[in-house]
């Protein structure tokens, strides 16, 4: 997938760019889902919230090396959207395969009609934030707009 494929400003902006002190996992998941939740493709925020936290539940979305990638695909989602957490302490208890604590969230929320769009762009965010250099560079990023650059860049 080409970077022109997924044009990562538009699924994210500085808005939807959190960073966290220590939380849990729970706390660091409704925070962002309530962000994402802002965004004008969410159409019902509530629902979005809840279908996270299920989804995570039942399966960790932690993919190892301190990134976790929690999804919904949704009827009241009009079109692809996502918000990222940075929080360079780590959050425990994402139970990752590699036992690293979680510090970068990058949450997708997709249409219910987006299937092939939504895996495609999961695996392109999934390879992108694998990138060490990248996951440094965001981790040390001070404002939204600095890792909302770095990331639009980083993955171009």
């Amino acid at each position: 997938m080409t970077s022109a494929a997924l044009p990562l400003e538009t699924l994210v902006s500085p808005e939807r760019v959190l960073f966290f002190g220590r939380v849990s996992k729970r706390e660091a998941l409704e925070a962002l889902a309530d962000a994402l939740g802002e965004a004008p493709q969410v159409k019902d925020r509530a629902e979005l919230r809840s279908e996270i936290l299920k989804r995570d539940e039942l399966m960790s979305t932690a993919i190892g090396r301190g990134i976790a990638v929690p999804h919904a695909r949704l009827a009241s989602v009009t079109d692809l959207a996502a918000a990222v957490g940075l929080c360079p302490e780590g959050i425990a208890g994402f139970e990752a395969l590699d036992d690293e604590p979680v510090r970068i969230l990058f949450m997708v929320a997709a249409s219910s009609t987006q299937r092939d769009t939504y895996l495609r762009t999961l695996s392109y965010l999934c390879g992108c934030l694998k990138r060490q250099g990248l996951r440094e560079r965001l981790l040390a990023a001070h404002t939204p707009e600095e890792a909302y650059r770095l990331l639009v860049g980083g993955c171009g």
